[in-house]
């Protein structure tokens, strides 16, 4: 059976929440498709110590801060999932679960969706299915030939997982960082883990008072230069790579976090820099960031350079009646960030009001 609605969002992580409120207030006739089974988006799946880089008022979605959690400056992953919840439920957004979107194609003047669980027909689509989803990994040469385990940043959860192991994390950017702070501060266990950490370039940490919502300050001064035709001002990357969250700080400052090279190639033991040094390893885990998950959209043939959609803010440039929301700065300032994932939300609902009416 297909059902005909005026918008259907794809997603219901922040970003599809955040469009829902939007388009709630709009008086849109509209649902969210997810595939999880529970609310929370990527947050029901990050490693155990993960907090954000902000206190929880610059952390919130559009019309509900979101509120302290008790004894924590900076909320941990499952403070957000109940925030989340709670943010689904206080509006009454029509989140249906547990569906999988498998394609979106033209059908007339409709976009026409297609599921595990039935096909809807909706004048305007908004993608938020965010990145989570499609990890990626280099194609370092020798990968495939290590014998020992090898994780994606989505993969981890705990230190207790690898005691005692040797452990090689590859990546300098939040997640890296991070975790390897996270295996070396670990005092849970009585075997230390031996970490060899390995940015892949130069570790550059943000002053230490920078927070989330600072960096949402910066990613938007930058749009609105690029807008107004003015110098590029470089947003947060012109900042640092790392947001340098309290136990960032504890492990570097107490040189913990001892960055190397990056090496040519994986062993089937270990890995191997250019001069012939070489490391052994138990474990390896890839902190190399994501793709966008956009598969669903491969029909209408819109994949631009690095597998970007080109948009004009959230609106896909060869499809009016599609937009991508908090997929990254391409769609909208800190867009893939709570707080910055309100604005961009906002300006594609109105633009979906217009185009309707």
């Amino acid at each position: 059976m297909t059902q005909a609605v005026d918008v259907v969002v794809i997603g219901g992580g922040q970003a599809g929440l955040a469009a829902g409120y939007h388009l709630r207030r709009l008086g849109l006739d509209f649902l969210v498709l997810d595939v999880q089974a529970h609310p929370g988006g990527a947050w029901r799946h990050t490693w155990d110590s993960l907090h954000l880089f902000s206190p929880a008022a610059y952390s919130s979605l559009p019309g509900r801060l979101m509120p302290p959690q008790p004894g924590e400056t900076h909320p941990d992953a499952d403070h957000v999932v109940a925030y989340l919840t709670d943010y689904e439920q206080r509006y009454e957004l029509p989140v249906v679960r547990s569906v999988r979107v498998e394609a979106v194609r033209r059908d007339g003047e409709y976009l026409r969706v297609e599921t595990d669980s039935g096909t809807w027909r909706a004048r305007s689509v908004i993608s938020a299915t965010g990145t989570w989803s499609r990890p990626f990994v280099p194609a370092v040469p020798g990968r495939t030939e290590f014998k020992g385990t090898q994780l994606h940043t989505v993969e981890y959860r705990r230190p207790a997982d690898l005691t005692g192991q040797r452990v090689i994390v590859v990546g300098g950017g939040n997640s890296g960082a991070q975790i390897a702070a996270d295996l070396v501060l670990d005092t849970d266990t009585d075997t230390d883990t031996d970490l060899t950490w390995v940015p892949l370039r130069e570790p550059r940490y943000l002053a230490d008072d920078i927070d989330g919502r600072a960096l949402f300050d910066h990613a938007t001064a930058r749009r609105r230069a690029l807008d107004e035709g003015r110098t590029d001002t470089g947003g947060v990357a012109s900042l640092g790579d790392i947001v340098a969250v309290p136990p960032v700080r504890e492990a570097r400052d107490a040189g913990l976090l001892k960055a190397q090279p990056m090496f040519t190639r994986v062993t089937p033991t270990g890995v191997e820099w250019a001069d012939g040094t070489h490391v052994d390893a138990d474990s390896i885990i890839w902190c190399t960031g994501f793709r966008p998950a956009l598969a669903h959209l491969a029909p209408l043939g819109l994949r631009g350079p690095r597998g970007h959609i080109p948009t004009a803010g959230t609106r896909a440039l060869g499809e009016p009646r599609l937009h991508l929301l908090g997929y990254g700065d391409w769609t909208g300032p800190a867009s893939a960030t709570l707080i910055g994932v309100g604005r961009p939300a906002r300006d594609a609902a109105r633009q979906i009001a217009q185009l309707l009416r």
